[in-house]
């Protein structure tokens, strides 16, 4: 026995490497509120970890704690926290879990919160005519499977059959049995698929295919917040197709989720008050409510006025933790740093309310190295993307990070210069971004000119591109 554990040892080494790739993920900066924030916040999203001998495998809790169960909606806002944490083996369970229990006799739904039992949680399922389920799910853990995959460059997430079939029912079969084509959002029913008798007053008769992540609100038709999910679940099953080379199968569900995303610009935008709708009821009404995370989780705007005006109204809102732990990664990424800086050191603060739910520290680690340390990768093109996102001339750096099958050191110096160590044992490109408008980076001291253009919002920003091998150490600064 005592060989066969030196033998998983040895072999887990050579899989992983010698450099420290099991070493855990750290921050440092010169922001030290920060720098306490992502401590915290590691800590206690590793404490929700799950013990390796329950039931339903590899997990963590993206749920209330006391119901030891994740749950769709959670877990995919959760994932990419959990991959930096590297929780590695629980992502791909706990997706798979959700992909594998789609199924016609519950509509082509999955089970929205499973426990460590391995089971569909009480609190949320009696039977599969019975249950609790919000209709933007699918989509999200369609985009959340994408973006794991982008994130590790690990294709089981789009290829492995389960993924396969959950993507085609999602796509197919879902959309249609629950009336939800572009061209139905504003007539479709506001119940469907209900036991008979019907009782209003059963969530789980009431509840079954919610359409929004808002709840309590009766005789919904349509919310907003799915009306984007399906403009990124579509898109996403897009991008899915063009990796594999299927262009012209990409092209038709690229079409599909436009139309999505202009139903959204036409029909939900309220132009008197200068904000979207959150809903239409029964009563043949567009309402309001307090703005959610979601247009922009989904990436589903494009008018850069619209986007200020989203942002402005939720930085305006006293809203729940859950919904706050989506914005440090969402302000950061939509160019109000200084506003995520305040939301993470909301989020970590102890007398936040509510501080210990789940999603808080894993989106203030999302926040951090996504968000403030600007590390986006994409393993289609085999790239790794940064970006300081700081309001100050600091420094930062995170170190053991694990990411396109490797391990990484990354340091911003300061504001125009950040260096990469390549732990592992595979090769990517870095593509080093600054803000501002320069001619030239010095790459390890040798002058190259930059790719100069403008971002989302407009604002002037360089980079270069570079590849970088297993053990090499790169310092980028650019000047004019």
């Amino acid at each position: 026995m005592i060989l066969r554990r030196y033998k998983l040892v040895f072999f887990a080494l050579i899989f992983y490497g010698f450099s420290g790739a099991w070493a855990q993920v750290s921050f440092t900066s010169s922001d030290k509120e920060l720098e306490r924030a992502f401590a915290w916040a590691k800590e206690m999203a590793l404490h929700y970890k799950g013990a390796e001998t329950d039931p339903v495998g590899p997990w963590y809790e993206a749920a209330l704690p006391s119901r030891y169960a994740f749950c769709m909606r959670d877990a995919a806002h959760q994932s990419i926290g959990a991959e930096i944490l590297g929780l590695s083996r629980e992502n791909r369970n706990m997706f798979t879990l959700f992909a594998k229990n789609i199924s016609a006799e519950k509509n082509w739904c999955s089970y929205w919160e499973i426990n460590k039992w391995g089971k569909p949680a009480p609190a949320d399922y009696r039977n599969d005519k019975e249950f609790w389920y919000n209709l933007p799910a699918n989509f999200d853990v369609l985009f959340a499977t994408w973006r794991l995959y982008q994130w590790t460059g690990n294709k089981h997430y789009i290829n492995d059959p389960a993924f396969m079939r959950f993507q085609q029912k999602t796509v197919g079969e879902y959309i249609d049995t629950w009336v939800l084509t572009a061209d139905s959002l504003l007539k479709r029913p506001a119940h469907l698929h209900t036991p008979i008798p019907y009782n209003g007053k059963d969530d789980f008769q009431s509840c079954r295919g919610l359409p929004s992540y808002s709840e309590g609100i009766p005789d919904m038709k349509t919310g907003v917040d799915l009306v984007a999910a399906l403009y990124r679940g579509l898109q996403t099953y897009a991008d899915i197709l063009a990796s594999k080379g299927q262009y012209s199968e990409a092209k038709i569900y690229a079409a599909k989720a436009e139309q999505y995303r202009q139903a959204l610009e036409a029909d939900w935008w309220n132009n008197k008050e200068a904000r979207y709708f959150a809903y239409y009821g029964s009563d043949g009404k567009f309402s309001n409510d307090n703005p959610g995370p979601f247009l922009l989780w989904f990436d589903a705007l494009r008018d850069t006025a619209r986007v200020r005006a989203n942002l402005a109204q939720i930085a305006a809102t006293n809203i729940n933790v859950e919904t706050t732990s989506y914005l440090p990664f969402l302000f950061y990424n939509n160019g109000d740093w200084a506003t995520a800086r305040k939301y993470i050191l909301y989020l970590s603060d102890p007398a936040t309310p509510r501080r210990e739910y789940p999603e808080v520290s894993f989106g203030v680690i999302e926040g951090i190295v996504q968000g403030l340390m600007g590390i986006a990768p994409d393993a289609q093109a085999g790239t790794l993307s940064t970006l300081f996102k700081t309001t100050s001339r600091g420094t930062a750096s995170v170190k053991n990070l694990p990411v396109l099958q490797t391990t990484v050191n990354i340091t911003h110096i300061d504001d125009h210069h950040s260096a990469i160590k390549n732990l592992g044992r595979r090769s990517f490109k870095w593509k080093a971004i600054f803000t501002g408008n320069y001619k030239y980076a010095a790459v390890n001291n040798v002058l190259l000119a930059t790719t100069r253009e403008t971002d989302k919002q407009g604002k002037a920003i360089s980079w270069v591109q570079v590849v970088v091998k297993p053990g090499r150490h790169v310092k980028i600064g650019v000047k004019q």
